[in-house]
């Protein structure tokens, strides 16, 4: 029987203005579909004019320059209302989707959606639920006590996968999708006989006590930085831009 790693996943990555999901917004977006490992990925892109301005420091971690998105990008409703589309797609058709860091892609698309479809994510999602692996919060349970930094770049050296042009989301979305089968092979006596269902509400577990560590960190640290519990989407907040 295959396990869930080394069949068919899907991932979802984005690039933003900047990183508050309640006020920035996504540029560009791409989700990478892989059947199987070594297998020719599918990948959809979309670019996106958000109709704000793009700061300096984000055209210098992604490339895309304001003009640049306003002369080739579309506008956000059809995107987000397509890429929605997609993910429940995806879930109606059994595939797990890989989201590193998820809290942030997916809150920042369902904040999109609010904004330019009077809609929310978690309604494409009523009949079928999503199934979310998050190579970060999987790499922080599995090797908990692993010094050093778990960004994308991070996991990709010690996973052993390359990333070629990160920062790009279909590059960062297949990268992520490879960890998450590095991760499942490196663990698999603790996580193949683990459904991608079962792995989501464990994960909701397992990042509210990730994120109560971080931020008992913070309150040693003298810093007062709040660190969000949930996972894989933020709650609401009443004045969200």
């Amino acid at each position: 029987m295959t396990t869930w790693y080394e069949g068919p996943l899907a991932a979802f990555d984005t690039e933003t203005t900047g990183v508050d999901v309640e006020t920035d917004r996504i540029v560009s977006a791409a989700v990478v579909v892989q059947d199987a490992p070594g297998t020719r990925p599918r990948v959809s892109r979309w670019l996106v004019n958000p109709g704000v301005p793009v700061p300096a420091e984000a055209t210098a971690v992604h490339g895309l320059t304001e003009e640049h998105l306003q002369h080739n990008g579309r506008w956000p409703a059809p995107v987000m209302y397509e890429i929605a589309e997609q993910l429940a797609e995806h879930a109606t058709l059994g595939r797990p989707l890989v989201v590193m860091n998820a809290p942030f892609d997916l809150t920042l698309l369902d904040r999109e959606l609010r904004r330019h479809r009077a809609s929310s994510l978690a309604r494409w999602f009523d009949s079928v639920p999503l199934k979310v692996l998050d190579p970060r919060v999987l790499d922080r349970q599995l090797d908990r006590y692993r010094k050093g930094r778990r960004t994308l770049t991070d996991l990709c050296a010690h996973y052993g996968v390359t990333l070629q042009g990160a920062h790009d989301a279909a590059a960062d979305a297949l990268a992520a999708l490879d960890v998450v089968r590095a991760l499942g092979r490196r663990f698999a006596t603790r996580l193949e006989r683990l459904s991608p269902a079962e792995l989501h509400a464990l994960q909701v577990e397992w990042h509210a006590a990730q994120a109560r560590g971080l931020q008992a960190w913070f309150a040693r640290s003298g810093s007062d930085e709040t660190v969000c519990p949930e996972w894989p989407l933020r709650p609401e907040l009443p004045a969200a831009a």
